[in-house]
């Protein structure tokens, strides 16, 4: 009897975080044109499909005639080879900054589950930044147009991703930071 109360305030303490985190929420608004085109990855959560990349990780996306987006995702392995994933992304009607991107064939794109959430939750006005990430919190990205992000904005970002809830104690950078600017 004693362990049930125990274990509801373990559950409690442990999803307070959440509770108390802004909900995650896409960007109201994302023009797929300016989103278009390569992006570097500065850092991620640990995802079991980007294991074997330690840096140079890039995101290229482009249109395709039937409106989905192609995604090419490449980075460099200990090794030192290069390693890419194919996939495409669709939008979410009538949800601007949602998107969902599968990497499995075309012939079962028609199952739902092979298709994940990719929401745009920050992105600069100017598309030179982008943080990508999805409701479960489980998945999260630091996207910029070039290969390094000046330290200032990378810890501004993180601080968004932080007030949504995600956890970013382990965070793996993939990009360095620029040197930061002085007088």
């Amino acid at each position: 009897m004693l362990l049930r109360p125990a274990l509801l305030a373990g559950l409690l303490l442990a999803t307070a975080p959440l509770l108390a985190a802004e909900p995650v929420r896409a960007v109201p608004a994302l023009d797929i044109d300016r989103y278009a085109g390569q992006w570097h990855e500065i850092a991620h959560l640990p995802v079991s499909f980007q294991k074997k990349c330690v840096g140079e990780v890039t995101a290229t996306y482009s249109l395709r005639r039937d409106g989905r987006i192609s995604v090419y995702n490449a980075c460099r392995t200990a090794a030192g080879e290069r390693i890419a994933a194919e996939g495409v992304a669709r939008a979410v009607e009538g949800r601007p900054g949602q998107l969902q991107v599968r990497f499995v064939p075309d012939w079962l794109s028609w199952v739902p589950l092979v298709w994940a959430d990719y929401w745009v939750i920050a992105l600069d006005p100017d598309y030179q930044w982008a943080v990508v990430g999805e409701p479960g919190r489980r998945y999260l990205w630091i996207l910029s147009r070039t290969a390094q992000m000046d330290p200032a904005l990378f810890d501004q970002l993180r601080h968004c991703a932080e007030a949504m809830g995600y956890d970013l104690a382990p965070l793996r950078m993939m990009a360095p930071l620029s040197a930061a600017s002085g007088p």
